[in-house]
């Protein structure tokens, strides 16, 4: 069997070579977008697919920052519904209903989650839930998504919630509140896909490449492996670079806030068959969450403190976060989990717009700006609707520079791998493939070229077949690419270890 996947969707260094090379002899383009998240991914294929001549910049890889660094999942806004935020709720119930039935049906999945009830919280705070929940399922009705693609909330018994949460303490528990949301099998993987669907579409993605000067009268590109400079005359440009975005647009105030998960092992919760949501502890509108992930780890989350100075490249979790999420989460747990639990963390930086008060009642709205250069700059928001930030940072790109472009074709345009459950269903290679690369599964496969030690799992389930894949067709370049966003190994350090020659053979065999 051999690979089967388009050249105008793969990414690797011979891609990127020639575009290097095709830019510098033709460096007017349409769009160039700064950025290679989840937002600038989606708007280089916004873009792209429109039919504009498009290129997407980043400096270090793609997803390299708040983009892999999220809970993972697609949500309703049932936050946003609390603080009576009914319009970003809907959008992003909206949105999770685009990724889930027709952008990315392949990496998303219903994920229930229970609120556990224990008789000394009393009765007004988890009637108050239930009332949310009863609320954002009235939003999933209006945003169109059928109860086959996302259940709604019910109560549970006891028994019921010990049946699903093992871990959960069973000294007065009444019972439990149970809702559904979307979950993504890994968020890099979903930038990833983006990026290649822009690919397809025509786009240029260039991984480390950064973008030195943005002027009037154009940009000044540098090529982070050679040192070497490149002049680009875009007609419009798309700043995305999230936390970092007043870098490029010194008007641009932002309140990044630290949001911190911590890596544990399944059987410490008594691997549960639904994620575990504690009300924090004096809040009516936060949560602390204990995610299943399907290689058996859960990711425990999340914080949301203020981050002052400057903003570092890649966050690290302070003792405070972990000690933090350890306690709420013990509040419901039947064993008490320690630091000794703890196999790995991490953090993200979500680039809020700046207001005064908590970090964590700060807006989440987004803001699409245009600065005196042209250049519009999109900030704030977050990961499920990406989609939307992407379309009107790209028409409002569209309208400063007078750029000629079709409509918007991104909420009905599947990413590679994107199938009906029907399709998926009927792939005759393992499921764990499936969830990850979709119709692509059997590509992945093929990497191996008939030998067997590539479909050996190297550490947590994965093969170096997917490994072979992330360098081919995925735009990885080194072992962290591999490790740390085209698969998620890098999060715990003994993982990272056992598949570190694996990801040097990988990259040896190009």
């Amino acid at each position: 069997m051999r690979p089967t996947v388009p050249a105008a969707s793969s990414l690797n260094s011979a891609r990127r070579a020639a575009d290097l090379a095709d830019l510098a002899g033709r460096p007017r383009v349409d769009v160039l977008v700064i950025g290679g998240g989840v937002t600038g991914a989606g708007a280089a294929l916004d873009a792209a697919s429109r039919g504009l001549s498009t290129v997407l910049v980043e400096r270090d890889d793609l997803a390299f920052g708040t983009s892999r660094w999220s809970s993972k999942l697609v949500h309703g806004g049932l936050r946003y519904l609390a603080r009576g935020q009914v319009g970003i709720a809907y959008e992003s119930a909206r949105e999770r209903d685009v990724l889930m039935r027709v952008t990315a049906p392949h990496l998303v999945r219903p994920l229930p989650m229970i609120v556990p009830v224990h008789r000394e919280a009393g009765l007004a705070k988890p009637l108050l839930v239930r009332a949310g929940m009863g609320m954002g399922d009235a939003l999933r009705v209006l945003a169109g998504t059928p109860r086959g693609v996302l259940p709604g909330p019910r109560l549970l018994t006891a028994r019921q919630t010990l049946r699903l949460m093992p871990g959960v303490r069973p000294e007065g528990l009444r019972g439990g509140i149970l809702s559904f949301d979307g979950q993504l099998v890994d968020d890099a993987r979903l930038v990833v896909a983006l990026a290649r669907t822009a690919a397809r579409e025509g786009a240029r993605v260039i991984t480390r490449c950064s973008a030195e000067t943005v002027t009037a009268d154009g940009v000044w590109l540098r090529d982070e492996t050679t040192g070497e400079t490149l002049a680009l005359r875009p007609r419009a440009v798309v700043n995305a670079t999230g936390v970092h975005a007043g870098e490029l647009d010194p008007s641009v105030r932002l309140s990044p806030s630290r949001g911190s998960h911590l890596v544990l092992d399944g059987a410490a919760l008594g691997h549960p068959r639904a994620a575990l949501t504690v009300p924090v502890l004096g809040s009516v509108n936060r949560f602390v969450f204990a995610l299943p992930q399907s290689d058996g780890r859960v990711f425990a989350g999340l914080t949301d403190e203020p981050v002052d100075g400057p903003v570092p490249r890649v966050p690290e979790v302070p003792d405070a976060d972990v000690d933090f999420l350890l306690a709420q989460l013990n509040q419901a747990l039947r064993t008490r989990i320690g630091r000794e639990h703890v196999l790995g963390a991490f953090a993200g930086l979500r680039p809020l717009l700046h207001a005064d008060g908590a970090s964590s009642d700060l807006s989440r709205e987004h803001s699409v700006t245009v600065a005196p250069t042209g250049a519009v700059t999109v900030v704030g928001g977050k990961l499920t609707t990406y989609r939307a930030m992407a379309e009107e940072a790209v028409d409002a790109a569209v309208r400063a520079r007078g750029l000629t472009a079709g409509r918007c074709r991104t909420r009905t345009l599947p990413l590679v791998g994107a199938a009906s459950p029907e399709e998926l269903d009927a792939l005759d290679v393992p499921r764990r493939l499936v969830r990850r690369y979709g119709t692509e599964a059997a590509d992945v496969v093929a990497e191996a070229g008939g030998d067997p030690a590539l479909l050996a799992p190297v550490a947590r389930g994965v093969t170096g077949a997917e490994l072979r894949f992330g360098v081919r067709h995925e735009g990885a370049m080194d072992v962290d690419d591999l490790l740390d966003r085209r698969t998620r190994i890098g999060l715990v350090p003994g993982d990272r270890a056992a598949a570190d020659a694996a990801a040097r053979a990988a990259l040896a065999a190009g």
